[in-house]
C-alpha cells in the first residue's frame, strides 16, 4: 500500500484517457464505452479534481447497478464542496457507472450480466467485461483508495451501512471513520469491484444505505459526510463536518430471516431498530386476513436491511439482521 502511494505522488498531474488533468483543476471527462444498435455513442462520466499538493487518488462510483441512485446524488453532492485550491491528493468520481442499466433503470447491462460479477473484465469480452476493464484500467489503476456507493436491491431498503474487510488495517480505518451506524465484514464476492481493485493492494469500502430507484434523504446525508470524513482520515480535504451521534457498531456476522409461507407479511419493526432473541417482528397472513405464520428474531441484533414488498412468497429474504447486543427498544441511528 504504501508503496503504491508513493508511486501515485510521484507526478502531480493525472491521466485519464486521453486527458492529462493539470494540479489545481476539474475536468469533467467522457470516455467512450460503446455504441447502442442506433449508433448512439455512451460515454463514462468521469469528474476528476486535482488538488494544489500530492497525497492520496480516491475514487467514488455509484450505479454500477443502474437502478442505485443514490450514489450518484451523494457524488453530485461531494463534487459540489470539494474544490482544487483545499484538496491534497486527487478525487476520481464516476457518478453512473452502468450507463446501459442507468438508462433504462435496470440493475443489469442490456444482455442482463451484472457488471459488479464481470470484474477485472477484458478489453475484448463481453459489454460487461469490457466497462469494467476501462473502469480497472482509467479509473482504479491510478488509485490508492476507493469508496463504493450502493443500495439494497429487489424490493428492499438498507440502513446505511458500509461494508468492507475489517481484517485490512487501512480498510478498517477508513470504515470506521466513514461513521455509519454499522460496520459489517463482509468477505469478497468474485467478480466484484471491491476484489478486482482488493487484489491490487487498493483498500475499498462499500456503502449500503436506501432502496433502488429512489433518493433517501437520510442516506444520501450520511453518504455525503461519510465520504467527507474519509477524506479528512486520508488529510485529502477539510471540511466542518456534523459530530456523530453515535459509535459505529462492528458486526462480524448477519442473516436474513426467509419468509416461512406465501402470503401478505406484516411487519412490526423498522430499519435500526434493536431486536432480541424469539422476538416477533410481524405475521404472515392469507388473503382472507387469517395468521398464518409469526416472524421471530433467530438471535439478538439489529435490523439493517427489509423488503419493502408485502407480497412475499415461501423462502423470500424479509428482514435482514446484524448480529449485535441490545434491547428492543433502542435503535442504531435516530
Amino acid at each position: 500500500m504504501e508503496d503504491r502511494l508513493q508511486d501515485l505522488r510521484a507526478a502531480n498531474a493525472i491521466d485519464i484517457g486521453d486527458t492529462t488533468v493539470p494540479p489545481v483543476s476539474r475536468v469533467q471527462l467522457e470516455l467512450p464505452v460503446a455504441r447502442l444498435a442506433t449508433q448512439t455513442p455512451i460515454s463514462l462520466p468521469v469528474t476528476v479534481v486535482n488538488g494544489s499538493e500530492t497525497g492520496p487518488v480516491l475514487w467514488l462510483s455509484a450505479a454500477i447497478h443502474g437502478d442505485e441512485i443514490n450514489g450518484v446524488e451523494i457524488v453530485r453532492r461531494v463534487l459540489d464542496r470539494v474544490v482544487p485550491e483545499q484538496l491534497r491528493g486527487t478525487l476520481i468520481a464516476v457518478p453512473v457507472v452502468n450507463v446501459f442499466g442507468f438508462i433504462e433503470q435496470s440493475r443489469y447491462l442490456p444482455d442482463r450480466r451484472d457488471l459488479n460479477r464481470s470484474f477485472p473484465g477484458s478489453p475484448r469480452g463481453s459489454l460487461a467485461s469490457r466497462l469494467a476493464s476501462l473502469f480497472m484500467k482509467e479509473v482504479v489503476h491510478h488509485s490508492t483508495h476507493g469508496i463504493d456507493l450502493h443500495t439494497a436491491s429487489d424490493h428492499r431498503t438498507n440502513l446505511p451501512q458500509i461494508r468492507a474487510n475489517l481484517d485490512d488495517s487501512e480498510t478498517y480505518r477508513c470504515a470506521m471513520a466513514f461513521g455509519v451506524p454499522v460496520v459489517i465484514h463482509s468477505t469478497i464476492r468474485d467478480g466484484s469491484l471491491r476484489q478486482a481493485a482488493t487484489q491490487q493492494g487498493i483498500p475499498v469500502l462499500l456503502y449500503e444505505a436506501g432502496e433502488a430507484l429512489r433518493f433517501d434523504r437520510q442516506a444520501i446525508e450520511v453518504g455525503v459526510e461519510g465520504v467527507l470524513r474519509v477524506m479528512n482520515a486520508l488529510q485529502m480535504y477539510e471540511t466542518q463536518l456534523h459530530p456523530l451521534p453515535f459509535a459505529p457498531v462492528e458486526v462480524r456476522k448477519t442473516q436474513w430471516i426467509r419468509s416461512p409461507m406465501g402470503g401478505i407479511l406484516l411487519l412490526n419493526v423498522e430499519l435500526g431498530q434493536k431486536v432480541v432473541k424469539k422476538q416477533k417482528l410481524g405475521v404472515i397472513v392469507d388473503v382472507f386476513g387469517n395468521i398464518g405464520a409469526k416472524v421471530v428474531a433467530p438471535c439478538h441484533g439489529a435490523i439493517v436491511g427489509i423488503t419493502q414488498n408485502p407480497l412475499v412468497n415461501q423462502g423470500d429474504g424479509i428482514v435482514h439482521i446484524a448480529h449485535v447486543p441490545g434491547d428492543e427498544d433502542s435503535h442504531l441511528l435516530q
